[in-house]
């Protein structure tokens, strides 16, 4: 834990007490303030109460008390309104902060220059976090791995000037935190994403270079037109910039050419080669392994150390994870998959043989954008309330069939590719949607998907 002392002897109100809620509360607690939490969940309260952490109704509250409000980044800042405990703190005058932010003014009190790795993007933040964390160790480096990925920040060890935290972080989270100033900061790329909490792209797009904006150093990706602008914003700064592109030559950055990545600065030198890494299959796994190595490089890692920590990594779960054989049929679980950008990456992964598993709630736009795609799909099977729309799209170009559920789709599937034509057919979960119609989150899903993949005649793990 890192206790939280910014606050000591004061009253913080604190809204959400989700994972990272409850974590921040008790490392206010720790730190010597009086925490007031509060949470539409009633099991959720008890838990905090069972903690030893005092519960009341905010809504009911002497907000005049209060110093900050923390709000957890699930709950809405600015669209499509401000929540109500945000109104009630503007009203009072007081600050409205996250759990980074309570991290960064820790930091900025015991060590200002430890290193602070944060990374942002709509798509490949998780990979190219836990990627990067992992070159680190296998650099040697004490390394603190959270944030959007999973340990909520509050809950690792302190900033020390020998310790790397490195921290996923949202919009939402970038939102909520005023002081951010990464030693490193990493922005992927941004697609349509979260508009319903952002209200308008320009918006979204403003957030997440925020965090590239306020590094000492930036790593960034440039592919898109929001990252690009950002980059050409930044070069004003006079700060450190690498860019990275899997499309063009730059002058000066991180090129990616198929499977190899060079920096560039008149030639290439080649950094690494991802041939035989199945962990990082995909352009989409290029850009996030140039990005983790751009920042290695960038905190001073040996380059000779690199391309074996790439041959090591593991990957995640939910994200291109082979979950095994079932017949001569693969079975792949992309359930964190949640929009076509996504999906998109995934399909480009495989040249053919796709017996492609979509749907649940859709994003805006659908699966329109994957249409250039279509031909890779042997068949989609569709489920959840995204099924009707999705089958619209596929009429006339891919055979599909509306399953409803994971379990009759997964069944399906597994029929269907192991009667094809294909030697090495792929059974693909990559719903280009979030889960909430059906499932409470991705890992969920992709859970529910490889206990259904073992329960398949002559499943094999992978």
């Amino acid at each position: 834990m890192t206790p939280v002392e910014s606050f000591r002897s004061k009253a913080v109100a604190l809204f959400g007490l989700g994972g990272s809620g409850l974590a921040t509360a008790l490392a206010l607690a720790e730190g010597g303030a009086r925490v007031i939490v509060w949470d539409d969940s009633p099991a959720a309260i008890a838990k905090a109460e069972s903690k030893g952490l005092q519960a009341a109704d905010l809504r009911l509250a002497d907000w005049s008390a209060f110093s900050a409000l923390v709000l957890s980044p699930g709950v809405p800042l600015t669209h499509p309104e401000p929540h109500w405990s945000v109104k009630l703190a503007q009203k009072a005058g007081i600050e409205v902060i996250g759990d980074v932010e309570l991290y960064c003014r820790e930091r900025l009190r015991l060590a200002p220059d430890a290193p602070f790795i944060a990374i942002t993007g709509t798509n490949g933040k998780s990979t190219t976090t836990a990627l990067i964390a992992h070159l680190l160790r296998h650099a040697g480096k004490d390394v603190a791995l959270g944030g959007n990925i999973g340990t909520p920040i509050l809950d690792l060890p302190p900033p020390s000037l020998t310790r790397y935290h490195v921290i996923e972080m949202s919009s939402y989270q970038i939102d909520l935190t005023p002081s951010l100033q990464p030693s490193v900061g990493v922005l992927l790329n941004i697609t349509p994403d979260h508009i319903d909490r952002h209200g308008t792209m320009e918006h979204y797009a403003s957030v997440k270079e925020r965090l590239v904006k306020a590094a000492d150093k930036v790593v960034i990706g440039v592919d898109d037109p929001f990252t690009e602008a950002a980059a050409v914003r930044l070069d004003h700064t006079g700060k450190p910039i690498v860019r990275i592109s899997l499309q063009e030559t730059l002058g000066a950055g991180i090129h990616v050419r198929g499977r190899e990545i060079f920096a560039w600065r008149g030639h290439g030198r080649k950094l690494a080669d991802l041939t035989g890494i199945p962990a990082l299959r995909g352009d989409h796994n290029a850009q996030n392994a140039a990005a983790a190595l751009a920042t290695c490089l960038a905190l001073g890692i040996d380059e000779r150390v690199l391309q074996a920590g790439l041959s090591s990594f593991p990957g995640l779960a939910h994200r291109m994870e082979p979950v095994g054989r079932a017949g001569k049929a693969w079975l792949v679980n992309d359930s964190k998959a949640t929009n076509a950008d996504s999906t998109e990456k995934a399909l480009l992964s495989f040249e053919e043989g796709l017996f492609w598993i979509a749907g649940g709630k859709a994003k805006e736009g659908g699966i329109t954008s994957l249409a250039p795609l279509f031909p890779r799909v042997a068949k989609a099977y569709l489920i959840g309330a995204a099924e009707a729309e999705f089958a619209a799209t596929l009429e006339g170009r891919v055979p599909y069939q509306r399953c409803g559920t994971l379990e009759t789709a997964v069944a399906a599937a597994a029929a269907d590719a192991n009667a094809s034509k294909f030697s090495d057919p792929v059974i693909l979960l990559s719903p280009s949607c979030a889960s909430f119609d059906q499932y409470p989150n991705f890992e969920v899903r992709g859970d529910h998907f490889r206990n259904l993949a073992r329960q398949l005649a002559g499943f094999s793990e992978s």
